[in-house]
């Protein structure tokens, strides 16, 4: 389970996020620079232990009215191949030592443990304590099973959110449980995971959709609210 140092990390990740929202197609907040407090999310483990996994929510209070953002976030010991252009900083890292953040939708460690979390086949952790699961993260998925490991992803981004195209190698067909279970076959399509950048307190429609991640963050005033943080569909060729 995921393990949480008490530390300093310089620059901060408020700090570094500062910087890189406004560039973000789903920035809602024009010119404006951003005033950015936490104010909730979740992570999970990877089970390689190697990179650490966040999915935080921010709440921005430059405007009229106070927005709150959804950022999957990833922490390297070193940089990730090909993925210069989701890099939003380095920082230092009281124990652990430098530390490359990335925008976690175009990192494949990333993409493979939602796409577990949403299959029910990983366990959402606190954010801020170790060894600590957090059951108000609820997920479901009633879509053919993705068996085996993740192949491939691509990221795009637009308005309010990130599409996350993922192949893996097979496919179990619907109500099985995995490999052994029933016959499969090769992959011949995969799936989209919208990650929703811009999350709307109450928004829990997941009509349509194959699986989800529902959770919770915290309003400047104190107000608790929930949204779906994701979704997912399956595609064909």
């Amino acid at each position: 389970m995921a393990v949480i140092h008490k530390t300093t990390l310089t620059p901060g990740k408020l700090e570094l996020l500062t910087s890189w929202l406004p560039s973000q197609p789903w920035y809602e907040g024009g010119e404006r620079h951003p005033e950015l407090a936490r104010a909730g999310g979740f992570r999970l483990d990877d089970p390689q232990g190697e990179v650490g996994i966040e999915f935080m929510v921010v709440t921005d209070d430059s405007g009229d009215e106070t927005l709150s953002y959804l950022v999957p976030l990833t922490y390297r010991g070193a940089p990730l191949d090909g993925a210069d252009h989701a890099l939003i900083g380095t920082t230092e890292h009281g124990v652990l030592g430098p530390r490359w953040v990335y925008d976690g939708t175009h990192d494949p460690v990333l993409v493979a443990q939602l796409l577990a979390l949403l299959q029910g086949e990983a366990e959402p952790q606190a954010q801020s304590e170790s060894n600590t699961t957090d059951p108000t993260v609820v997920s479901g998925f009633t879509g053919p099973r993705i068996t085996g490991p993740v192949t491939s992803t691509a990221a795009t981004s637009g308005p309010r959110c990130t599409d996350i195209a993922v192949r893996a190698g097979t496919v179990a067909p619907e109500g099985t449980e995995g490999a052994g279970e029933g016959p499969q076959r090769d992959q011949d399509g995969g799936l989209v995971i919208r990650v929703n950048r811009v999350l709307l307190p109450g928004e829990e429609d997941t009509t349509g959709a194959q699986g989800h991640v529902t959770a919770g963050w915290r309003l400047p005033d104190g107000t608790d609210a929930r949204s779906v943080f994701a979704t997912v569909r399956t595609t064909t060729p």
